[in-house]
């Protein structure tokens, strides 16, 4: 059985079409899944998509993308505001998290502190109230692990979702005991260097992942992403450390379930 560590089944492309999706997960074998949230505002969604299912759970924090200038009214998250949310048993995680510079490389400097700020809240809220982070980290990775450091987020743990940075950002985060996720992009042709860290990474800090309704694996590439697609990363990652897909997928399963701290 598979584990679908980070989807956004509350998104448009996804939501209208929940019976189908929970349909084709079962027939593809993918028993369990995370529902990400990526503003406050879209938690209630969240929350009420993971509600539709003992086997689906959810995580409350706010993207780095987001931001009051481009999105009017958002509110920006606390630490009590974060804790509040943490305390609904579907709320396995805070995040997702973390710093993305992508968007903003023309920015002056200091203007991106926004975002630093709002990643030390979010690992503060994490280490209060003992869950892991989901941490994204794009253009960033110098200062995602230095804040980390910062603040301690040794103590939270998580995972470094739809990871696609070297191998020692990869180990910086696995000194710290975060986990390393792997989405549909392992499985792209021109991503041989992230295939070479997928098959380093050790078993048991293992994770796969869709991030639907984006990244769809080959063979459903450019079309709409979804959990029953998560097999396919498990192919993949199989075929580059030598073992049987039924392998990667028991274990994947049991990291998960071991990292946000599930019931056996």
């Amino acid at each position: 059985m598979y584990f679908d560590s980070h989807c956004h089944l509350n998104f448009p492309e996804l939501r209208g079409q929940l019976p189908e999706i929970r349909s084709r997960m079962q027939a593809a074998g993918v028993s369990e899944a995370v529902v990400v949230c990526t503003t406050l505002e879209e938690f209630p969604q969240v929350r009420e998509v993971a509600g539709m299912d003992a086997q689906w759970w959810c995580s409350a924090g706010v993207h780095p993308d987001y931001h009051e200038s481009k999105n009017e009214g958002m509110e920006e998250p606390t630490v009590e505001r974060l804790l509040g949310l943490a305390a609904d048993p579907k709320v396995v995680a805070i995040g997702e998290t973390g710093l993305d510079y992508y968007w903003h490389k023309e920015e002056r400097p200091g203007s991106l502190d926004w975002q630093r700020e709002r990643f030390r809240v979010h690992i503060r809220a994490a280490r209060a109230c003992g869950k892991p982070l989901i941490i994204h980290t794009r253009s960033a990775s110098d200062d995602t692990l230095r804040l980390m450091r910062e603040e301690g987020a040794e103590g939270a743990g998580g995972v470094m979702h739809c990871f696609t940075e070297t191998w020692a950002v990869a180990q910086g985060a696995l000194d710290m005991g975060f986990f390393i996720s792997f989405s549909g992009i392992v499985t792209f042709k021109n991503a041989a260097e992230l295939r070479d860290v997928a098959a380093r990474v050790p078993l048991d800090r293992l994770l796969i992942e869709t991030d639907a309704p984006y990244l769809a694996p080959v063979p459903h590439r450019g079309k709409t992403n979804e959990p029953s697609f998560v097999p396919h990363v498990a192919r993949q990652i199989a075929e580059l450390r030598g073992m049987t897909q039924e392998a990667v997928a028991e274990l994947t399963r049991e990291n998960a379930r071991r990292m946000f701290k599930l019931a056996a």
